[in-house]
Order: C-alpha cells, then sequence, then structure tokens
C-alpha cells in the first residue's frame, strides 16, 4: 500500500514526478508500441501508422499530466494547466526528436521505407521517441512547477 510521504510527493523522494510511476507509465507505452507492432496491428499506410504511434505517445502525455496534476492535489485550473503543459512538452521534445531520426536515417542506406524493412532502427526508434516526449513533458511541468 502506498504512504502518503509528505504534502507533494508519495515517491519517497525529493521531486513528485520521478520514481515508480514515471517507469510504469514509460513501460507501459513502451510495451504498447512494441506489441502493436510486433502483432502488425500499425497499419503501413503513410498516415495509419504515424496515427497509431502518436495515439500512444499522447496517452503516455496525458498519464505524465495527470500525475502531476493528482501528486501535487492541483485544482480545477491546475489540472488543465498541468496536462496542457504535459503536450506542449510532448510536442517540442517530439520536434527535437524528429530531427535527430531524420539525422541518422540516411546513414542507414536502407532500401525502401523503415516500417517496411522492419530493421532494427525501427524498434530503437520507437522506443527512443516514447522516452524522449516523456522526458520534454516532465521537463515542461518542471520548468512550470518552479514558477508556480
Amino acid at each position: 500500500m502506498l504512504k502518503f510521504r509528505g504534502p507533494h510527493n508519495m515517491s519517497g523522494g525529493t521531486d513528485p514526478l520521478t520514481g515508480t510511476p514515471m517507469k510504469y507509465i514509460a513501460l507501459i507505452a513502451i510495451g504498447t508500441l512494441l506489441l502493436l507492432e510486433l502483432t502488425g496491428s500499425i497499419p503501413q499506410s503513410s498516415v495509419g501508422g504515424p496515427l497509431t504511434i502518436a495515439l500512444v505517445i499522447f496517452a503516455a502525455a496525458l498519464a505524465v499530466g495527470i500525475r502531476d496534476a493528482w501528486l501535487n492535489n492541483r485544482g480545477v485550473l491546475g489540472w488543465i494547466v498541468s496536462i496542457i503543459v504535459s503536450f506542449v512538452g510532448t510536442f517540442v521534445a517530439a520536434e527535437i526528436g524528429n530531427l535527430i531520426f531524420e539525422a541518422i536515417l540516411p546513414m542507414m542506406h536502407l532500401e525502401g521505407s523503415l516500417a517496411e524493412s522492419q530493421h532494427l532502427l525501427l524498434y530503437v526508434g520507437m522506443i527512443g521517441m516514447v522516452l524522449l516526449t516523456m522526458l520534454g513533458s516532465w521537463t515542461a511541468l518542471r520548468i512550470v512547477n518552479r514558477l508556480r
């Protein structure tokens, strides 16, 4: 059973946004993406595949925002701000991740698309994107929490 360890912290550490629940959110998002990819549930089309991946990433961002609002006992406006800030951090991190991935991809000399080739970079890229977007969400929430 979880015990409340202070006015703003249930994880036992000094920061309410780190700890075991963040690891669970990341593991669930990564596991979901890998499971969807390995079962062939992510469409290979030009729109359906990226939208499916984005849905999982934004669900993880929503979970991070809800977790921040819950642990800090925010009011209604605080919940809205936490969720919006989490999404903004996710968008910024996704753009940074896109720039990095686009720089690496031409060096791989792949024949055809990455989704069709099922190259290891596909799975590493998915895992990296989830972790990077969660880091962006977490960082944005840290910045806003320091300003509150």
